[in-house]
Parts: structure tokens; sequence; C-alpha cells
């Protein structure tokens, strides 16, 4: 195994925890008794940077869960360039069950191990700011975790647009032609897996790997979840989670995030060697093809053109059978959406520099 040696971070070293977890620990969760059994509480971690739009209503999904344990939210707050951190502290100051606490650099993972950091439960439930959770999400979790005894639990990323290009990026993000067979994306039986959307974790599973890995400004969920295989753990997919998530709004943020997907999932290639599937090198292996398709027709060998011709045809006639359902003018969006995510994500990957996740050489 092609790993870097990794040292428990001190946030997530039980005995630098927090003297209100040390007690939760030393007692036990508090527990809800309902029937003839307990519930466990739960902490919810939620990183959010610049989400106005969706924050408040991510809360109140989060508070609003049908789950007879107790609950805590934490909100690592990022240097947001819009009003997210006067609605998390708004939303704080309206219900004792919420926390924020500062994120300084603003990304995910740094977030993540914050916001875990500050959180006192033996269950942690990560959720994303623009992510809206159905009301039996968290006893569903709890429930398969104990079934199942997994380490790491989760659904579908139910994405579901407004607008008509948000709802072409939601039928590509849930379709084999925008994103492949991963059960997160288009469903299935439940069953053991790589690796989930988000997730609903053991704290002990956390510990033992070191938290998430802040050198992976993304795909931090991939690179954690395989290091808690590597060290025993399972991570289970039920279809009984299902998670709504919003989309991109406008093509250039949508191209955006998945030409740093494609980037950080070489990342996490080299990182992992043999992680690598057919399912991550299509679309590099598309860019590469098409390029030298139209190098080679436009010197004059006309059967290049073949190459790109033929992606062009199939994306086209994969959105005409994908996008049945669709108000026509996301229908009509769909070519473009399928070709933005594949050739920004395989450009991503191929353009990955050598040196990306590496940690930067200590000062003298």
């Amino acid at each position: 195994m092609n790993e870097r040696e990794k040292a428990p971070r001190p946030d997530m070293n039980p005995s630098a925890s927090s003297s209100s977890r040390a007690h939760a620990s030393a007692q036990g969760d508090p527990g809800q008794a309902v029937g003839d059994r307990t519930w466990p509480a739960v902490s919810v971690v939620m990183p959010v940077l610049n989400e106005e739009r969706h924050l408040t209503e991510a809360v109140r999904r989060i508070l609003g869960q049908v789950y007879p344990g107790e609950l805590e939210l934490v909100l690592a707050v990022g240097p947001s360039r819009d009003r997210t951190e006067e609605i998390a502290r708004r939303l704080a100051a309206e219900d004792q069950r919420i926390i924020v606490v500062p994120n300084p650099t603003g990304r995910t993972p740094q977030g993540l191990n914050i916001a875990i950091k500050a959180s006192q439960y033996s269950i942690i439930v990560r959720v994303d700011g623009h992510s809206l959770l159905p009301d039996d999400y968290i006893r569903a979790a709890v429930e398969t975790m104990e079934e199942t005894g997994a380490d790491n639990v989760g659904g579908i990323m139910a994405a579901e647009g407004v607008t008509p290009f948000e709802q072409a990026v939601a039928r590509a993000m849930t379709s084999k032609i925008g994103v492949g067979n991963a059960r997160f994306h288009t469903g299935g039986e439940a069953g053991e897996v790589e690796t989930v959307y988000l997730g609903t974790f053991r704290r002990s599973a956390l510990e033992r790997v070191g938290g998430y890995d802040e050198t992976f400004v993304r795909a931090q969920d991939w690179e954690m979840n395989h290091r808690i295989r590597q060290t025993g753990g399972t991570i289970y997919f039920t279809p009984r989670m299902r998670v709504t998530y919003r989309p991109r709004p406008n093509l250039r943020a949508l191209a955006k995030q998945y030409f740093h997907t494609g980037r950080w999932r070489r990342v996490v290639g080299r990182e992992h060697q043999g992680t690598l599937n057919f399912r991550y090198l299509a679309p590099p292996i598309a860019v590469v093809a098409i390029v030298a398709g139209v190098v080679a027709g436009a010197f004059g060998f006309w059967p290049g053109w073949i190459i790109p011709g033929a992606y062009a045809a199939g994306i086209v006639i994969g959105a005409a059978v994908e996008g049945r359902g669709l108000p026509p003018s996301a229908w009509a969006r769909l070519p473009l959406v399928f070709a933005t995510m594949h050739l920004s994500w395989g450009v991503g990957f191929l353009t990955s520099p050598p040196g990306l996740g590496q940690p930067s050489p200590a000062k003298s």
C-alpha cells in the first residue's frame, strides 16, 4: 500500500478532545429511551461557505428530523462573500442545538475536522450546506449502522434542480451516461461499497484514521473512506438514505466543479495505487481521443473527424433517451451538460500537477 504516514491529528485524538466529549466518552453518549430501545445522540457537522441561498432550508431540514435521540448541529463557517455567517449566527441564536465555529481557511476538509472537534457525540453525520435531508434520514442512518456494524453509511445523492439548467444537471448526475455506475448517484441494492455521499460515521473510525486529510481540497470523502476500509472498516450504501442535492446553477460553475474533481481524483489515484478503474479513466481517454481526432482532421486526415463526431452523436442520442420527462428547455441543455461534465473532468485529470495534494515544505 503506497500511503503517506499519517499521524492522528490533535483534533481527532481522544486525549485531545474537549471536556464535554471526555465526559460523554466516560459516561456513554446520552440516549433517548423510546419503547424498548435507546436511541444514541448524534452530532451533525456541516462546513459552509457562500451558502446564503440554501443554508436556512438545509438547517431546517436537520433540526426537523424525526429522530427520537438527542441531536446537535455544528456549523463550521468559512470566510464567505455573502450573508452565510450572519444567517448561521441568527439560526444559532434561535436554537440552542446549533453551534457555530469558524473555519478560517474556508476549505471543506479543514471545516469538517474543526466541526468534528467541536462536536461531542459518538455518531457523526456529515451534511453539506446545499444538501436537504428527508425527515427520516438520521433514523435510517443509525438503524443501518446498528444492523450492519458499518463504520460509515450513506445513501443516494438525489440531485434536483429548480431552473432548466439545474434540471439538466440533475438528470445528468443521476444518469450512468453522466457519472457512471456509482450507486450513490444512480441507486441500487444495499451493500458494501468503496464510498458513499456525505456519510454517517462512528467517531471511533474517524479517530482511527486521523480524520479528513486536509491536503485533499476535493475528493476527501473517497480518500478517507479508502483509509477506513484499509484499516478493516466497512462502508455501506443503503437506498433508504436519500439526500436532495442542489446542482451548480450555471455552465461555468459546473465546469469548475468537474475540472477540480477530476484533478483531485487523480491525486487519490497517485496516493492510493490501484484505486483507478475505467469509470474514472473514461473521461481523460475521451479527451485524448477527441483532441487526437480533431488534430488529425485539421491536418487533412479526414477520418480523424469520426472520433469527435461519434462522441457528439453519442451524447445527443444519450440525452434524447435520458432526458425523457424533462421540460423541453432542460432537455435541450442536456447534451451540453453531459459534454461539460465529461470533458471538464477529463481535462482536470490530465492536467493534475504532480505536486497537487502534497504538503508544503516546512519553512526553516
